[in-house]
This record gives C-alpha cells, sequence and structure tokens, in this order.
C-alpha cells in the first residue's frame, strides 16, 4: 500500500538525518566519557534532565496544537503558524529574564554557586530551542523533511566540531603554543563547561538557520484561535511533563537517592548515564518515527482505510524496534567500547532500557485515540499514572537497587501505559491490532536474547559473534516468513 511506503519514506529521511546527526553526537559519548570521570559526566546528565523538564513548559505543547488546528481549515494554516510562534517567542523571553534575574540564587541551590553560567548557558539553550521547534514543526507539515534534516544535522555538526576543538584540540594546542592567542579564548578550569558552550552555540547556529521561518511573525495574531490552541495544547503539557518525568526523572533522583556520598551518587549517575546512551538506536528511530508519523496520523485521519493503515503501522514498527533491540544487545562486546572502561560496570540495564523504549514506542502508535478524538485531558491521564507509577518506583527501588532500579522503573512505566491507552483506545477509537502477532515478535526478540546467553560457546560456527549473527538472522527469516508472504515486502501489488 503506497501510503504505507509514504511513512517509511518520510521516516527513513527524518530518520537518516536522526542517525547521521546523532551518530555523530553519540560518537561526543566515548569522547565524554573517556576524558572525563563519571562523576564530571554525572553533571552533564543532571543538566539535561532538568533541561527535559523545561522543554516541555517552554513549549506548551503548541508544537501539537500548530499540527492539529492547521488542517481544520486551509485559511487558518498560516494565522495558526503565526499564534503559535508569537506565544511561544514571548514564553521564552519571559522565561530567559527571569533565570537572567535568578540565576546566581539558583545556581547556589543547585550547589554549582562556583559554576553559575552553567544555569545560565541551559537557559539560552532552552529558550533558542523552543523557539525553532514551532519553524520545525511547519517544516514537518509541509513535507519539507529535507531541509528539516538539513538544519539538524548541521546543529549537530556544529555541537560534535566544537566539542572536539574544546576538548582534544586546544588543550594539546596551548601546550604546543603556551604564548599563543588561544590562551585567551581557552581556559582548561572550564573543564565540562565546553560541554554546555558547545551545545549553545548549536542552537544558536540552528536558530539562524530557522530565520526565515520567523517571517511567520507578521501573519498576526488569532486571540480566539489562541483560545483554541491553549485548550487543546494544555493537556498536552501534563502528557509531555509526565513523559518527561518518565524518561528524566530518574537521573534528578539518582544524585538524592542513592545511599552513597555525593561524589559517588554522581559517579552512579554518570555510569547510568552513559549506559542509557547504548540504547540510543532505538531512541532514534522512535525519534525518526514520530517526526513522520504524527503529521501523517492527523492528515490520514478522515480516509475510509485509516485504521487498517495504522494498524499495520504498529506491527511493522514493532517488527523493526525488536530488531534493534536484539541488534544491540547480542552485539553488546561490540556497543561496550562506545563507553569509557568505568562506566561499563552498567551495561546490565541496557536491555531493560532498551526493552522499555520498545513499549514508549508502541504507546506513541497507541496515542492517536486521545489525539485524534480530542480527548487529550484522558491521554494526560495516562501519562500522569505512568509518572506516579514512575516516582513511586524510583524512590523504592534505587535506595535498594540503585540504577538497576530505575532501569526496571522505566520499563514498567513504559509498559503500563502502553496496555492502558489500549484498552482505552479499544473504547474511543478502536484499531484492530494485531496484538498476538505482536506480542509474538516482543516474546521472540527476549527469547532469542536469552538463548544467546544459555547457549555454549565456542570456536568455528559457535563462535560467540557468529552466534549473535545467527541469531538476529533468524529473527528476520522468521518475520519475512510470516510477513512477506502477505504483504510482500510492505504491500506491493500482487
Amino acid at each position: 500500500m503506497g501510503i504505507l511506503k509514504k511513512l517509511a519514506s518520510q521516516t527513513a529521511i527524518y530518520g537518516l538525518s536522526s542517525i547521521f546527526g546523532r551518530f555523530l553526537n553519540y560518537l561526543l559519548v566515548p569522547l565524554y566519557t573517556y576524558y572525563f570521570s563519571a562523576a564530571e559526566y554525572g553533571v552533564v546528565s543532571e543538566f539535561y534532565a532538568y533541561a527535559g523538564f523545561f522543554s516541555v513548559v517552554l513549549l506548551f505543547g503548541f508544537e501539537t496544537g500548530y499540527f492539529r488546528f492547521r488542517n481544520k481549515a486551509e485559511l487558518q494554516r498560516d494565522v495558526a503558524y503565526s499564534t503559535a510562534l508569537i506565544f511561544v517567542l514571548v514564553l521564552n523571553v519571559a522565561f530567559f529574564g527571569l533565570i537572567l534575574g535568578i540565576n546566581t540564587r539558583l545556581s547556589a541551590a543547585l550547589n554549582y554557586a562556583q559554576h553559575p553560567e552553567y544555569v545560565l548557558s541551559f537557559a539560552l539553550i532552552l529558550m533558542l530551542d523552543a523557539i525553532a521547534s514551532i519553524p520545525f514543526a511547519r517544516l514537518r507539515a509541509e513535507n519539507k523533511a529535507f531541509r528539516f534534516a538539513g538544519i539538524k544535522i548541521i546543529e549537530i555538526g556544529v555541537t560534535v566540531s566544537l566539542s572536539l576543538f574544546f576538548i582534544i584540540a586546544c588543550p594539546k594546542l596551548v601546550q604546543m603554543y603556551p604564548q599563543s592567542a588561544l590562551n585567551t579564548i581557552y581556559r582548561p578550569d572550564i573543564g565540562i563547561g565546553y560541554i554546555f558552550i558547545a551545545n549553545l552555540m548549536a542552537s544558536a547556529a540552528k536558530f539562524l538557520l530557522l530565520a526565515p521561518q520567523l517571517k511567520g511573525l507578521c501573519w498576526g495574531f488569532d486571540r480566539v484561535l489562541f483560545a483554541k490552541m491553549w485548550r487543546y495544547s494544555l493537556p498536552m503539557v501534563v502528557i509531555g511533563f509526565a513523559g518527561i518525568i518518565n524518561e528524566m526523572l530518574d537521573r534528578a533522583l539518582l544524585k538524592y537517592l542513592l545511599p552513597y556520598d555525593a561524589q559517588t551518587n554522581m559517579k552512579m549517575l554518570g555510569i547510568y548515564s552513559a549506559c542509557y546512551k547504548l540504547s540510543i538506536l532505538m531512541s532514534l528511530f522512535i525519534q525518526a518515527f514520530r517526526y513522520a508519523a504524527e503529521p501523517f496520523f492527523f492528515a490520514y485521519a478522515d480516509k475510509s482505510d485509516a485504521k487498517p493503515i495504522y494498524a499495520k503501522v504498529l506491527k511493522f514498527f514493532v517488527i523493526f524496534c525488536v530488531f534493534i533491540f536484539l541488534l544491540v544487545t547480542l552485539f553488546i562486546d561490540f556497543f561496550k567500547y562506545f563507553v569509557g572502561e568505568e562506566y561499563r560496570a552498567g551495561l546490565q540495564v541496557v536491555p531493560v532500557l532498551l526493552m522499555a523504549n520498545l513499549f514508549l514506542g508502541i504507546y506513541v502508535n497507541l496515542s492517536i485515540w486521545y489525539k485524534l478524538t480530542d480527548r487529550t485531558l484522558l491521554g494526560a491521564g495516562v501519562s500522569l499514572l505512568g509518572a506516579l507509577l514512575t516516582i513511586g518506583l524510583n524512590i523504592l527501588w534505587i535506595p535498594e537497587w540503585g540504577y538497576v532500579g530505575s532501569a526496571w522503573a522505566t520499563l514498567a512505566c513504559y509498559g503500563m501505559m502502553a496496555l492502558v491507552s489500549y484498552l482505552l483506545g479499544r473504547h474511543y477509537y478502536p484499531v484492530a491490532y494485531e496484538v498476538k502477532r505482536i506480542s509474538a515478535y516482543i516474546l521472540l526478540g527476549v527469547g532469542l536474547y536469552g538463548a544467546r546467553g544459555v547457549l555454549p560457546v565456542s570456536e568455528g560456527w559457535q563462535h560467540p559473534i557468529l552466534l549473535s549473527a545467527e541469531l538476529l538472522l533468524l529473527y528476520l527469516l522468521i518475520a519475512l516468513l510470516f510477513e512477506g508472504r502477505k504483504y510482500r515486502l510492505f504491500n506491493q501489488p500482487r
């Protein structure tokens, strides 16, 4: 079916940009974990956890609100864009002004009184990124995937280049040329602060590239439309905030709930955060899918075959996610070298986090029931339920199991949210998902991963790498056997 191919092609474009760009960014993980201690990397992880919470509030759900109302009437598209853009711009300028005024006290409260520039840098990054989200949403809605992808790649390219310059090149150049002008712009005591500086300059570059999209500010502000977007988007803030709690709260809580001294807690936080990065392939695919699927779901909702298409999308989505799960877990002896040796103590959480992300992706697919029926309050309720479970399980399990408890809490949360969303969707927007087959693929993936741990290994055909490749190939053959006959590799005409 052509529509599935179109969605797949859009996902591929977003995915290639995300995968290529994030892969470059992913290469920074070895850089950070080989050049900085786990405790230092824990500082970076903590700030990114806080940034996740603020990014939801500073966008206020108007990205999804724009998607929803731009399709209501052809004449509203420009006005919907300008209304959303003006609101997000004003909100973020006010936010930065507030942080600028309380920066000293806020930095001291976070135990970073010696580095107030950390807080200020992140406030600027958050402001620029939030404002840029609305122009990015317009590019997605207009299917300008290549421009979207190009800007994203440039942003990450700037981050990577500056990180390499500040962390690797500058120390060597200063040592070789101690009297050079480089000494005036490079200070070794800044340390991990250069990670923040690189990200800030990349966000600024992205903002400049999106500057032509800001002409939409002149299209006016519709108060009536704004009120509608506000009512629709407000529950999305709750959903987004709860989602960030589910995704990031563990890294914020580890610092305070681990039963060790402050330095050891930051070390554990750094180890967990680095190992979390090893689930990046799953996260990349889900992000790429999200970019393509959200406007697709809204635009295709009125078609007669919408529900069968949504069911097929979820099934193929799960098939590919299980493949990613197996790729990373079966070849973990290769992927572990992407983090420094000090961080590999936490590799046991990687399979759990990969499976958690798989269920998050299922939830993203299932969430169409409340987005298409405007029952965002109910959707917010599901997210809040997940957030409460995340908070409760982290408080209960972190003191007992450490960061392993955080990983299992993440899996429990996303699994519960997917189940509850499916049950509510059956009532409000019933879609005939192939639950048995989807479940079978997930169990097959877990079973093959388990088999890798119990099957004997030796040289020859039972060499560990060959055994992993055989198990991965077996999964692909099974999927091809069951899906290829029916759909002819994505429903090509018979």
